[in-house]
């Protein structure tokens, strides 16, 4: 049964989304998933001829955005705003033993991973509390919260997006917005073929090997969990941390 004043379940009929890093990987998958269900999508990507190409596809807007620059993000979100749904997807890797970053690599994965998070939602909030009501996604990893063996600045910055998440819940409860955070394990995307590229098939063992499951999870598994949380079913649902990632982490 559906609850009166909810659309079917996982329809997004009429809300108007903004997916950051949307033009492969995980933010495809959750572009194809919003526009199927209905929702008026916006592309944000510095990748402007890949996002063109998907908007196209699917019938979406694409908009050339360097998340990791505050004032082009909200330059962006203003043009193509107000918006109901803000999932912070973008994200990017490195794959180095942390004695062998520097301090400009701090900055860069910072800003893509975790700052972008804050000038995305940071924009959006305001509509959405006027409107009272919103949905804002974050994309972080179980990394986050299982550390990263050559990984320990991505690893960082995606705990302070569950940080992040949980005191934006706590703050935005009152306007009728939500705010939760997908963790997923190894998916099968351009980041994770450029470690394995990087590594080998040892670093890809390794990956499944730390799934209950033994496989590589698939983009689409990720869109369907965002779908879900982006919908009037998932009302009640807000400052979680839902990881998605065969099980990875829990022992076996």
């Amino acid at each position: 049964m559906v609850a009166p004043g909810t659309r079917p379940f996982g329809r997004l009929d009429g809300r108007r989304a903004f997916v950051s890093g949307g033009a492969q990987g995980i933010g495809a998958a959750i572009v194809r998933g919003f526009a199927e269900a209905g929702a008026h999508v916006v592309i944000g990507d510095l990748d402007f001829a890949r996002a063109s190409a998907l908007a196209g596809e699917v019938g979406a807007v694409a908009a050339r955005v360097d998340v990791g620059n505050t004032d082009m993000v909200l330059a962006i979100m203003t043009q193509h705003g107000p918006f109901d749904i803000v999932v912070n997807n973008a994200g990017v890797d490195q794959h180095a033993f942390f004695t062998d970053t520097t301090p400009e690599d701090w900055t860069r994965l910072l800003a893509v991973n975790l700052v972008s998070a804050f000038a995305c939602t940071h924009a959006a909030l305001p509509a959405m509390q006027a409107a009272a009501f919103g949905r804002i996604i974050n994309i972080t990893s179980e990394a986050a919260r299982l550390g990263s063996k050559g990984g320990a600045v991505y690893s960082a910055a995606k705990g302070g997006v569950i940080a992040f998440t949980k005191s934006i819940a706590r703050e935005n409860a009152r306007f009728g917005i939500t705010a939760n955070a997908i963790a997923p394990g190894p998916i099968r995307t351009p980041m994770l073929e450029a470690a394995v590229e990087k590594g080998g098939d040892k670093i890809l063992r390794a990956m499944t090997d730390a799934t209950l499951l033994r496989r590589l999870g698939e983009p689409e598994e990720i869109a369907a969990a965002v779908l879900f949380l982006a919908s009037d079913q998932a009302a009640y649902i807000t400052g979680e941390t839902i990881g998605v990632s065969g099980g990875m982490g829990v022992g076996g």
